[in-house]
């Protein structure tokens, strides 16, 4: 298990591999802390919700893992990475969902007025999630707000959006691109804006009402895939048809190949 860096008086974050990928044994009012600061400081900093589809994503592609394991936060955001931590020996280990994240940094920039951002998702979902945080959290300092096409973004367009967001003020730029388009996008942006900028996936969708969220009972069994699966089986039978037996049989292996190279160990 390795321990990764951060600011100041905040503890190390310790993490695992799951199959190359980092992922973090952090919790809600954890991460709320550190991003917190890293906005308070302005520091440019990354995070990602590593949920299956990542994992899979980063497995295939080893410059995306590269991506995801640079980011100064990987949260366990799907059930499967919760599972993992605990079976690495991290009991205590629990969830960090991206749209769940999304609403206690909401409610933490309205308490303490930090300026916040959102980049990503359609019109629609955009303004849905505009009209929940103005509803939820009238104090919280909304001070940029962009859907963009969603084709690729000529070289001058992409500096103003930059200049747009620096000029903003914006201390926590909520990012929802999809993966792993939005994980690249604030790889590349790490140094250019001053901000937490959180890779938050779907959580535009959930949280605006344009897509439906899982029952809570479904997301704490791990099935919350099966719920997306109804709900957009042409767009996502593909994605777990290829991605969860797959993660499955491998996450099994690694894990037996933990216990034969290292048994009786324990993850403290």
């Amino acid at each position: 298990m390795a321990a990764t860096g951060s600011s100041l008086a905040l503890a190390p974050l310790f993490s695992i591999s799951a199959l190359g990928m980092r992922v973090d044994a952090t919790s809600y009012p954890d991460a709320v802390t550190r991003i917190v600061e890293w906005a308070r400081n302005g520091e440019s900093r990354t995070v990602t919700a590593g949920c299956v589809h990542v994992v899979m994503e980063a497995y295939d592609q080893r410059a995306y893992q590269d991506v995801v394991n640079s980011s100064d936060m990987v949260t366990p955001d799907g059930m499967p990475l919760v599972w993992l931590l605990r079976a690495s020996g991290i009991r205590n280990a629990s969830r960090v969902y991206g749209p769940h994240l999304t609403l206690e940094l909401l409610e933490a920039a309205h308490r303490q007025r930090i300026p916040i951002g959102f980049y990503g998702g359609s019109p629609r979902a955009l303004d849905g999630l505009l009209a929940v945080a103005q509803r939820r959290y009238p104090d919280a300092p909304v001070v940029y707000a962009c859907a963009p096409p969603f084709r690729a973004l000529e070289p001058v367009e992409e500096r103003q959006v930059v200049e747009d967001i620096r000029s903003s003020g914006a201390r926590i730029l909520f990012v929802g691109l999809g993966c792993p388009k939005q994980e690249r996008w604030v790889a590349a942006h790490r140094g250019q804006i001053p901000a937490a900028m959180i890779a938050v996936g779907a959580a535009f969708d959930f949280i605006s009402g344009v897509k439906p969220q899982a029952p809570a009972w479904m997301q704490r069994s791990g099935l919350e895939w099966l719920f997306r699966l109804l709900t957009e089986p042409r767009r996502l039978f593909g994605r777990y048809f290829r991605t969860n037996p797959r993660f499955m049989v491998l996450i099994a292996l690694q894990l037996w190949a933990q216990r034969r190279t290292r048994p009786g160990s324990a993850v403290r």
